[in-house]
């Protein structure tokens, strides 16, 4: 009689990629030996040179380990389906005991075939690492938390502000200004009881990310800087587990599931990180608010995959998402020979400093400066004359502009009483300078700004009367 064998994921390699094979026989055992003979490779893998089936793959007929059936002398019948379920390391513990409560709380998913009892209890023994609790944090959480992960890690170390709101939905009006980890964990304990959720509240570094990320058995990344994001990277690649990555700007987002031990990682997709400030973040660029819930729910799927042994992952592939087209384009990935984190000849064996790696300056002790940036008429302009590409906006009113102005530079009027209004006629991935005739007004309108989440602001000091100043001190050498 004929019975479908599933093939998890790290083993389809040995069984010409597919997920399931038809065999004809009457036992477990008849079953496998048949799959072995139609793919010899997968023998070394399922059998022990004694001939005996390998104590770290289980098998089960439908929902049953067979181990507590017959073993490998169950009895198949027509239709059964016998799922392979080998030790993976990095992926769920020993599957856990679910109670009562539980059991009707996952009821939707353990009807599935796909997840079922047995996939429900390794959920619930799995820990997975969120690494950032914005907007893909939100959703990553939220249905990870939802669908019965057992221990759900959180990394940041942010304040919830009134900026976040517009995409990040583990939040609410009620929770800005609080600690993000310390109103996360109260929503997603309110989402799940039955999930530990562990904070940690700190900036991921070369120092701890090693720690951090070690007890847990899948990492999802969605951070929004390209240091945190080859750290993690790195960090996973030396720990031998699967990272899976996410990234959006504004209407685009991107997913795949980065896994050195059997696909590439991120360095292979990207060796090295673009120039500082080439690529806007989310503050500086903007994102669709809806975005980082479509790309952080096929995160959250990508490592409920993973834990389960189920479907296809994102291994060496890399899905991008287009929301204006609401198109899907799939790009395949390969293993760089010459990576320097998990090629054949690996040079980076530690965690290495990721700000200079990127060309980060490090953060200044004690946060952001306060108040709003300011840089002086020399300043500007030498960055004019060097070429740098500037926004300069004059806040003044039109007969003051008449008057004079900075037009030469491309700069442009936009009135402080209509600036509120015409914000969104700026970029926000530009270098923008805001400059009035001695730099008050101008700083009012700076604020503004950043309050909108723009991030690359400058308020010319002095105003245009210190560049007129310099233009003089200049014009007399």
């Amino acid at each position: 009689m004929s019975v479908i064998v599933r093939i998890p994921t790290p083993l389809r390699a040995y069984a010409g990629g597919q997920g399931e094979v038809a065999v004809e026989a009457a036992t477990v055992g008849e079953a496998l030996a048949a799959l072995a003979e139609r793919h010899p490779q997968l023998r070394r893998h399922l059998y022990g040179d004694d001939g005996r089936l390998r104590n770290f793959v289980n098998v089960y007929r439908n929902e049953d380990d067979v181990r507590h059936l017959e073993g490998e002398r169950t009895p198949v019948r027509a239709g059964d389906v016998l799922t392979i379920v080998p030790s993976i390391a990095g992926g769920a513990g020993a599957p856990a005991e679910l109670s009562r409560e539980e059991l009707a709380r996952y009821s939707r998913h353990i009807v599935m075939p796909e997840v079922g009892l047995e996939g429900q209890r390794r959920l619930k023994a799995a820990s997975v690492l969120v690494v950032g609790a914005g907007g893909l944090g939100s959703p990553r959480a939220l249905y990870l938390a939802a669908a019965g992960v057992g221990r759900l890690g959180l990394v940041d170390f942010d304040a919830v502000d009134v900026t976040n709101l517009q995409r990040q939905v583990l939040y609410g009006t009620s929770d800005v200004g609080r600690p993000k980890l310390e109103a996360a964990a109260a929503r997603l304990r309110d989402v799940n009881p039955h999930v530990e959720v562990v904070p940690h509240p700190v900036r991921l570094t070369s120092e701890n990310a090693l720690e951090v990320l070690a007890p847990y058995d899948v990492v999802v990344d969605g951070t929004d800087n390209f240091p945190t994001r080859y750290l993690v990277n790195d960090a996973c690649v030396l720990l031998g587990k699967p990272n899976v990555y996410g990234s959006i700007f504004r209407f685009e987002g991107q997913v795949s599931v980065f896994d050195a031990r059997r696909g590439p990682c991120y360095r292979c997709l990207f060796r090295e990180p673009p120039p500082p400030g080439l690529v806007p973040s989310c503050a500086e660029g903007g994102v669709l608010g809806v975005l980082p819930g479509i790309i952080g729910a096929l995160q959250a799927l990508e490592a409920i995959k993973l834990i389960l042994g189920a479907g296809d992952p994102l291994v060496g592939r890399l899905l991008l998402f287009d929301a204006l087209a609401l198109r899907w384009r799939e790009l395949r990935l390969r293993k760089d020979p010459a990576c320097p984190v998990c090629g054949e000849q690996p040079t980076i064996r530690e965690l290495i400093d990721y700000e200079a790696f990127c060309g980060v300056p490090s953060a200044a002790p004690g946060g952001a400066e306060e108040g709003v940036p300011e840089i002086t008429a020399a300043e500007l302009r030498r960055r004019l004359e060097r070429g740098d590409r500037l926004t300069i906006v004059d806040v003044r009113e039109p007969e003051e502009w008449a008057a004079g102005n900075l037009a030469e530079y491309g700069a442009r009027l936009i009135p402080v009483g209509e600036f509120v209004e015409r914000m969104h006629e700026l970029d926000s991935a530009e270098e923008i300078v805001v400059h009035c005739r001695s730099g008050r007004r101008s700083a009012w309108a700076a604020e503004q700004l950043r309050a909108a989440g723009f991030r690359k602001v400058w308020n010319l000091k002095g105003g245009i009367l210190a560049w007129e100043e310099e233009a003089e001190a200049a014009a007399r050498g």
